[in-house]
Parts: structure tokens; sequence; C-alpha cells
């Protein structure tokens, strides 16, 4: 009997299944030890830039990918040249190269650039962009002037002790340039590895997110951004505050989104599930307050509410603080479900402060436009290829 069970597994492990961590592992190790690339001449000072961002595995609605499609969409309307290389070094995008190219222009277009499943062809670039913990190893081996590692989160905060977060946490040890989605990260990047970097803010599709008069807004709705299935959105803590203000406040309801799935409270609730983009606008004029807790990096979600006119409670972070300011127009409180109902409770009860975050978020619309990012990215990417010429990188 021992020796037919060992058959089967043997027979098991020689069939179809391949363990995509063990592939992505694999192709890791190899890329480390492979030779960098080719340290290409610089581009003429002020010149337009070909750039080459090189991306990890998504799905529909990648919060990452987005940003990096935004971007791109406002470098090419500066009249640089762009071009998105998919590395999926784990076979994760079971639909194969031809398909996951064409996904990720229909999911995140339009834009110019081209599209590339792997790095057949890749002849060089100005700058290569790594665009996550993954794509590090990969950047480091393709011809380019510069390289640059656009940082959106610090990454070896979204595992436990595993490989994954020391992967992450080594990706940020190669000198390479780092390019971060506000300040905090890029203070992370200095003192926690020592990297050189350059900061943008998030910016707003302020065609999308903007005030809709058509809609009368609420006085006794609460929305909050509850994706159960991102841990850094302290998603039990924001659900116990609900409850809280439940408590309190019974007839106030609660409209939570970001997850198909019920969240298992016993406070009334209307799951509006994972909203479609398009969608969202709609509910955040109709919401009275928004509500997002971002444990790591902020999120893009608060200040889209803001733009559509909804006051927002975030979490007092650094990273958030560092993004809005103490005196702008988001409400703080700390991971605690009691401080955070309290924040809730002064928002529903005080129109006039309503009114004030309001205007708030009006002005941050007029402020932080993807075009006032990718200038800010501009100036980056100079400085990435400086320091690649230098050594870096």
């Amino acid at each position: 009997m021992g020796l037919g069970i060992k058959t089967k597994i043997k027979r098991k492990l020689a069939g179809p299944f391949v363990n995509d961590e063990y592939v992505e592992i694999q192709e890791l190790t190899a890329l480390r030890a492979a030779p960098k690339g080719a340290l290409l001449p610089a581009p003429a000072v002020g010149a337009k830039l070909s750039l080459a961002f090189v991306v990890p595995f998504f799905v529909r609605g990648s919060g990452g990918h987005t940003t990096i499609a935004n971007l791109v969409r406002a470098l090419e309307r500066r009249g640089h040249t762009c071009s998105i290389w998919i590395d999926d070094p784990g076979r994760r995008l079971k639909q194969g190269p031809a398909r996951a190219a064409d996904d990720f222009r229909d999911w995140f277009g339009p834009f110019a650039a081209g599209v590339t499943y792997g790095f057949e062809g890749f002849a060089g670039a100005d700058v290569v962009l790594a665009t996550g913990w993954q794509t590090l190893t990969r950047a480091l081996t393709l011809p380019a002037a510069g390289r640059a590692y656009l940082v959106q989160d610090h990454e070896p905060e979204f595992f436990g002790t595993s490989v994954q977060r020391a992967y992450a946490e080594d990706s940020y040890r190669h000198d390479v340039y780092a390019i971060t989605a506000g300040r905090w990260l890029a203070d992370t990047m200095g003192e926690l590895y020592g990297l050189p970097a350059t900061s943008f803010d998030l910016g707003i599709d302020g065609e999308r997110y903007q005030p809709d008069p058509s809609i009368a807004r609420r006085t006794d709705v609460v929305v909050a951004y509850a994706r159960s299935s991102t841990p850094r959105r302290g998603v039990p803590v924001a659900l116990a505050a609900l409850g809280e203000l439940h408590r309190r406040r019974p007839r106030t309801e609660a409209w939570l989104f970001g997850h198909g799935g019920p969240p298992g409270v016993d406070f009334p609730y209307r799951n509006l599930g994972v909203v479609p983009e398009a969608q969202l606008p709609a509910y955040y004029a109709e919401a009275t307050v928004g509500l997002v807790l971002s444990m790591t990096n902020y999120s893009l979600v608060a200040q889209e509410m803001l733009s559509c006119g909804l006051p927002c409670v975030e979490l007092d972070a650094p990273s958030v603080v560092k993004a809005f300011g103490r005196d702008g127009p988001v409400d703080f409180a700390p991971l605690d479900p009691i401080a955070i109902a309290d924040v809730l409770e002064r928002l529903l009860t005080d129109a006039d402060l309503r009114a004030a975050r309001a205007r708030g978020g009006a002005a941050l619309r007029g402020q932080r436009t993807w075009d006032h990012a990718a200038e800010q990215v501009e100036q980056g990417l100079v400085a990435a290829i400086a320091h690649t010429q230098r050594g870096g990188g």
C-alpha cells in the first residue's frame, strides 16, 4: 500500500500542476544571477523620453495598475513615448500572453502605449521603471539609460513573515532611484533603505469625480470602503466603528463597497459589492460621509470621495497626514472603533463642517490632477537617469 501511495504522489507531481510561487522564485533567482542590462547613453537634456513600465501580475480593477495607466496617459500627453511590459514569472495570468496583453488594454486603457507579455523584442529605453517588488530584478537586466522604481506602497507590509516579505524588502536594496506615491513613501525609502527618491501626488480624475447636482445628498448615510481582501484597509475596525455608530444612531445607514461577500456583521447594512469605477461618483454624491482606513500608504478613495463633495474620515497615520496635512480637508481618527464613530458622528451632526470639507475637496480636485502628477514624475525620471549614469541601480 505504501508503494502505491508514493507512486500516486509522483504521478501528481509529474502532472500539469506546478506551484506558482515555486515558478516565480525560480525565475527571480535566475534573474538575480543574470548580468545587468547595458547602460545606454543618456538622452539630451529636455528631450522627450522613451519609458518602459515593467508591470506584475494583475486582475481587473487592480489599483496599482490603474495608477500606472493614469500616469502613462498623462506622460503621453507631455510628449513621452511609453510601453508596458508584463512580467509574470509565476505564470499567474492563465489566459496566455496575447489575451493577457489584450486584457491589460481593455481593463486599464485607453492609451497609446504598446503592451507586451514578456520581453522578446525589448531593445532598450531611456528609462525602465520597475513597478512592484516582483519586477525589480527584471528591470535590472534590461538595457536603459536610466532605471527607476515606481513605488506605490511599502510592499513588505502586505505580508507576514514570509518569502514574499523578504523579497519585497530586498527589492529596495539595489540602489535604484525611487519615484514614490506621496512624501511618506519617499521618506520611508530614504530612512529604511537609503534610497534617493522623488515623490508625486496621486491624481484625481476630475471629470469623473465631481459633485453631481442632479443627485440629492442624504443626511444619514455613511459609505465605507470595506475591501476585506486587503488587510491594510483595516476593515474589521471600520465595521466595528459602524456597529458602534448604529448603536448611537439606529437610523443612519451603512453602505459598504469593495467586497462581494457578506461582511458578517450584526447591524443593518447595504452591500454595494465591487462597484465599477464609473458608478462610484453617484454613491459619493448621495452619501453623507465617507470612511476609508489606510494602514500603509494613503488610498485614492479618500481624495476621490472629497472630490465629489463627500467629507471623508481617514486613519490618523503618517502617510495620510503627510498627504493631506493636519489642516486639510480630511478628518482623522485613530485605529479605534469608538474614536472613529465619534468623528463620523461629529460630521453627521454638523452640516457647516460638512460644507467646509466639500469646499476643501473642490480645491483638492483642482490641485491634484494626473497631469500635475506626471510633471512630478517627469522630474523623478530626469533624476533617475542622472543617478543611473553615475553608477546607481
